[in-house]
Parts: C-alpha cells; sequence; structure tokens
C-alpha cells in the first residue's frame, strides 16, 4: 500500500475506467453485455468499448471475473466500501495535489451533507482526534 491507501500493485486509472469501476462496484456481478446496455449506452460506448474497459481494469487488478454457464461475470476485486475509498484517495491524490482540504472546504459549502452523513464526518474526526492522543501518549 502507498501512502493514499492504494495498493501498489494496481495502476492509476482514467477518468473513464474510475466511473466504470464505480459503476461495476455498485452493480456487481454483471457481465459485459449488462455493462453495456446500462453503462455504455447511456454514454454512446459499443459493446467492444466496455468489454476493453472492463479487460483493462480487470489486468490493473481491478476487478475479477468467473464464468457461468459460459458467461463471465466481473466484481471488483475489493468489495464496494474498499473501491469507493481507493477511488476517493486517488481523485485526492491526482486531482488535489493529496490535499485534503479542498475537499473539505467543498463538503462544508456545497449544502449538500445530511444529518446523517454529518454525524459520520464528526464520528471520523472524533476517531481521528482519540488516534492521535494514542500516539502522542
Amino acid at each position: 500500500m502507498n501512502e493514499t491507501g492504494i495498493s501498489i500493485d494496481h495502476q492509476p486509472l482514467g477518468d473513464q475506467q474510475l466511473e466504470a469501476l464505480r459503476f461495476v462496484a455498485e452493480n456487481s456481478p454483471i457481465t459485459v453485455g449488462e455493462m453495456a446496455r446500462a453503462y455504455g449506452n447511456p454514454r454512446g460506448l459499443a459493446r467492444t468499448t466496455v468489454l476493453t474497459v472492463m479487460e483493462r481494469l480487470r489486468t490493473k487488478g481491478y476487478l475479477t471475473r468467473r464464468k457461468v454457464r459460459g458467461v463471465f461475470y466481473y466484481s471488483p476485486k475489493n468489495d464496494h466500501n474498499d473501491v469507493m475509498k481507493n477511488l476517493v484517495a486517488d481523485f485526492v491524490q491526482r486531482s488535489l495535489g493529496g490535499s485534503l482540504s479542498p475537499f473539505v472546504t467543498y463538503l462544508a459549502d456545497s449544502g449538500k451533507l445530511s444529518e446523517v452523513e454529518i454525524s459520520e464526518l464528526r464520528r471520523m474526526v472524533e476517531s481521528l482526534e482519540a488516534e492521535e492522543e494514542t500516539q502522542v501518549k
């Protein structure tokens, strides 16, 4: 693992690959045909393009596939929460130079956080503070 929490054997992803990985994570297991209809068609992507993206994600270590009655079903190599954490870490690293401040500022200013999300963020900050206190002692 590197400092972003992304496994170092995973290669970086382009925007289209990130979107496709997120879609697979939210809809797995999924076949290429299902992915082409639900993800590719609305974006104007041919089935062959969707297949290429999914196979590249598999080659890079993000997806796995298993054959059932002659059809491959693709799933993320890691569970949905880990995939989402890695996608956010990759975004912060690539787009924000590793700084969380712009991300947190966006969250605070967007007005789109629910009470549950705000509570969860508070819990995370408290946990980080407690962890930091433990390390200092």
